[in-house]
């Protein structure tokens, strides 16, 4: 009898221990934070093709314009070498906080960094920022033990290398930091193509900045309006 209340209790443990909550991109929750993008900074992402890597910085930027998020902006000594953040996203966020640090590493270490965070009264934060190691992890940081719900956006972060980006990662995974794709960001804030934005809205921005989905929706477009099915793809199942 011992030994079956002991293992009932070991059993309830177990699965207390292995209970998961799966948290989701609210849209409406959600504050973008455009993080040290900074033009003299691109440079330092050598993680990844720039070619690839200046996509996914202005896919980042753009999702504040697709879900109507609110957006903060930072940079650091812009008026140095690293330069200041890209004109297209100072157009296209014309309103937005966007705080020149002077000399914080760390942007949670500005006061008014700070407070416009806190001002947007969002719980999710949707981040990215060179260097990946650095901007983005220490700001990850400081959020997470702030109370915030973080999402790194993995591909708009750059580094060094791939080994320091890929230890900067489990740093912020270990403390709770949700490390996702841009394709995963897009996909939680719409959550279903019939939602607005959904489809009509996002096919365009996902033609711009994820090019694999983008030339799907065009060959499906294009098979519908001239497409011939061929002899042998009838009998496909």
């Amino acid at each position: 009898m011992k030994s079956n209340l002991s293992s009932v209790a070991l059993l309830a443990l177990t699965g207390l221990a292995n209970a998961f909550t799966y948290e989701r991109l609210d849209k409406n929750d959600s504050l973008l934070v455009i993080l040290d993008m900074q033009e003299g900074l691109f440079s330092l992402a050598r993680d990844f093709d720039h070619t690839t890597y200046r996509n996914a910085f202005y896919a980042h930027a753009a999702l504040g314009k697709a879900f109507d998020l609110p957006v903060v902006m930072t940079s650091s000594s812009e008026t140095g070498p690293n330069g200041p953040l890209p004109d297209e996203f100072l157009s296209w966020y014309p309103d937005a906080p966007l705080i020149k640090r002077q000399g914080e590493v760390n942007a949670w270490d500005n006061p008014e960094f700070r407070e416009a965070v806190i001002a947007a009264n969002k719980s999710q934060i949707i981040i990215g920022g060179i260097t990946t190691d650095v901007c983005t992890t220490f700001l990850a940081l400081s959020l997470r033990e702030a109370g915030y719900s973080v999402w790194a956006n993995h591909e708009a972060s750059g580094t060094t290398s791939t080994n320091i980006r890929e230890m900067a990662n489990e740093r912020m995974r270990a403390a709770g930091v949700q490390v996702v794709s841009y394709f995963a960001i897009l996909c939680e804030l719409m959550r279903d193509w019939r939602n607005t934005p959904g489809a009509p809205e996002l096919f365009p921005v996902l033609d711009q900045y994820f090019p694999a989905y983008g030339m799907v929706a065009r060959a499906h477009r294009a098979a519908t309006q001239n497409g011939t099915v061929l002899p042998g793809e009838d009998v496909l199942p």
